[in-house]
């Protein structure tokens, strides 16, 4: 009979005799791949513990001392990639081990179960891992928005300043004290007045000036008859003065404003960078644990 293999009495065709040569069983020791993931994540958090303290170390407080920022990064960085593959390697060589002994099986499908094995010892652990981590963050968010709640509902002033905030004028409304210090202005400012409540009503007007951007006319000539008042000066002299500060004052939140986008993204910048190469230490991971997985299962297979 053409390509027939005899099967006890009798004779069956090709893919009939491989149906019944065929394993009732999965080909994967799920026993294995989570021995191997277990032990992968807790030697991974061993280092990682390790690798905290060694950076803890290797900082200090005092100016010239201890390791660099980039120096801190690239450690970081290198001490990753090398815990990726430490705990990778370990695991997926003892999930090739510990796999059942497959018999009859060819050479090419062992390598690909046992390649196959490491991979799932790594979306294990990774999974698993972002499962913990996922929930911490929750649990931190959580806990974050208790607090903001408790703060909120103890803080009556809060209330207040945002309803100032709601009123008409300028760009994004008018703080409550700026108002007030508008509605009891007067048209000639007291040279005996309170220095003291003279300063504060000057600074209100040149905070809510920064905010909108610009001084307007009422505002700049008001604050010039004060400066007169306080200091004995000529007007066109307190003007002078009042534009000069303002002018120094704007000049002041525009480099706080660049030094905060300057910040910002530099922070984005190193983001992107540790999220780059935290993929390529998975991918690094992922390699290993499928290549230590044959490398096990290939001395599992030569035990006689």
């Amino acid at each position: 009979m053409e390509n027939a293999t005899p099967v006890g009495n009798s004779y069956v065709s090709g893919t009939a005799a491989a149906r019944v040569h065929e394993s009732p069983t999965s080909a994967v020791s799920w026993a294995a791949v989570i021995a191997g993931a277990v032990i992968a994540s807790a030697v991974s958090f061993m280092l990682l513990a390790g690798g905290t303290g060694l950076g803890f170390v290797s900082m200090s407080p005092w100016s010239g001392e201890g390791a660099s920022a980039a120096t801190l990064g690239i450690g970081a960085i290198v001490w990753m990639i090398a815990t990726h593959i430490i705990s990778f390697g370990i695991g997926g060589y003892i999930a090739g081990r510990l796999r059942t002994k497959w018999v009859g099986v060819h050479t090419d499908e062992t390598y690909f179960r046992d390649t196959a094995h490491g991979f799932l010892v790594w979306a294990l652990s990774a999974v698993v891992s972002a499962i913990l981590i996922g929930s911490a963050l929750i649990s931190a968010a959580a806990g974050t928005a208790r607090a903001g709640a408790a703060i909120a509902a103890g803080t009556g002033t809060a209330a207040a300043a945002a309803a100032g905030q709601a009123l008409p004028g300028g760009q994004g409304g008018m703080p409550t004290d700026y108002v007030a210090d508008l509605l009891l202005r007067a048209e000639q400012p007291n040279p005996a007045g309170e220095p003291g409540a003279a300063r504060a009503e000057v600074g209100r007007i040149v905070a809510a000036s920064l905010a909108k951007g610009e001084m307007s006319a009422e505002d700049r000539t008001y604050v010039a008859r004060v400066v007169a008042a306080q200091t004995g000066v000529d007007q066109p002299t307190a003007e002078r003065r009042v534009d000069e500060v303002i002018n120094r004052a704007r000049q002041a939140a525009e480099q706080a404003k660049q030094t905060a986008r300057e910040a910002a993204d530099t922070a984005r910048k190193a983001a992107a960078a540790f999220a780059l190469w935290a993929f390529a230490s998975m991918l690094i991971g992922a390699f290993v644990a499928s290549w230590m997985a044959t490398v096990g299962g290939k001395g599992r297979d030569d035990i006689v």
